[in-house]
């Protein structure tokens, strides 16, 4: 039996690495001369920066940069060739914040442009940027505001037009432009009903009131940005990831969206890996009717030409799962488990295996 692992990131408990790692010791119980082939997948979000610089032969950098309440901290982001690979969390993340601080009127992407600037200082211009795990709505302003800073220490003037910013930033690499790609599943708008502030920020900590003050810094943020440009992105699907990053990368960046999870199966060539494997095991925190909706486990069911098991420490709306096309679908945590006990790590390596276990036992 050949088994292809690719598991999303259980969020806040288990890696990729990981819960791949905990499935392959429960195949190998029932199985010991099984042929199980783990990768590491991400579709943006959290685990994005390891999945894919595993796939790229990647090297790690880590540098100093702020958080999203502008405290020092160190981060990391991949390099490969001239391509830099950025996880937005390592720098804006969601889980940099304690839950008492959890204020999306006051948390920046500022960090993001130390990482963004270091990168262009030496050279990239290829970027991959996972746009998930965000703590922040700030639509990127931050992020724009920290390179407008660097530009400015560099050139020494005490104000500096955005059009000087970016005639500095694309003279310093080796081709005429830089290329941004977005790996990320989300497709909402910059504002309105399902932008960014309405369907995120309350995650982040935002209140009616907050939310009311963010989509009106939004709306206002793409009024002034099209009237200098000339045109308007905040209507792309998309705008609205990583509380309007995705929209600031578009409208300053020309940057492109793309499924991250499409985008690292191309590379590490999915469909060739699995193409005699009698089961793909997926997999990830939640499963419900949002997975068939772009995320990891809808893309390898769509990819993938064997049956599909998916495993989850949620599920609802089993039955839509089910018709989508999953040959099974299964809780890995026992009935009536208490929720608190089975996120924690330790836990939940030992029930993916007990459960693993089983199925492949059957």
């Amino acid at each position: 039996m050949k088994y292809v692992l690719a598991i999303d990131s259980f969020k806040g408990c288990l890696s990729s690495k990981e819960a791949e790692a905990a499935v392959e010791k429960g195949i190998r119980r029932t199985n010991p001369n099984a042929e199980v082939v783990s990768i590491p997948v991400s579709d943006g979000g959290e685990g994005m920066m390891d999945a894919f610089s595993g796939a790229l032969s990647a090297e790690i950098k880590t540098i100093r940069c702020h958080d999203p309440l502008m405290r020092w901290i160190d981060a990391r982001y991949a390099v490969s060739g001239k391509t830099a690979i950025i996880e937005i969390a390592q720098t804006c993340g969601l889980s940099l914040i304690e839950p008492e601080q959890h204020n999306p009127l006051v948390t920046t992407t500022y960090g993001l442009g130390d990482m963004l600037f270091d990168a262009l200082a030496q050279g990239y211009t290829d970027f991959i940027i996972g746009l998930g795990g965000s703590g922040t709505s700030d639509c990127g302003i931050g992020m724009l505001r920290c390179l407008t800073d660097r530009v400015r220490e560099i050139l020494q003037q005490p104000s500096i037009h955005w059009k000087e910013v970016k005639d500095w930033l694309y003279s310093q690499s080796s081709l005429s432009e830089l290329h941004f790609t977005l790996a990320c599943d989300v497709r909402n708008p910059l504002y309105g009903p399902q932008g960014a502030a309405e369907v995120f920020a309350r995650q982040k900590g935002a209140d009616d009131n907050m939310i009311e003050m963010l989509e009106r810094r939004a709306f206002t943020f793409a009024e002034a940005s099209a009237r200098y440009f000339g045109f308007d992105y905040s209507k792309n699907k998309g705008a609205g990831a990583a509380g309007g990053l995705g929209y600031a990368f578009m409208q300053y960046f020309h940057a492109k969206m793309e499924s991250g999870a499409d985008l690292l199966l191309d590379i590490l060539r999915f469909e060739e890996l699995s193409k005699d494997a009698d089961f793909v095991i997926t997999g990830e925190g939640k499963a419900d009717r949002q997975t068939l909706m772009g995320k990891l486990p809808s893309v390898i069911l769509r990819r993938s030409k064997c049956p599909v098991l998916l495993l989850a420490g949620q599920i609802e709306d089993a039955h839509a799962l089910l018709h989508a096309g999953f040959y099974n679908v299964l809780n890995i945590n026992p009935l009536n488990a208490n929720i608190e006990e089975s996120v924690k790590p330790e836990v939940a390596k030992q029930n993916l295996t007990r459960c693993t276990t089983k199925i492949v036992g059957c």
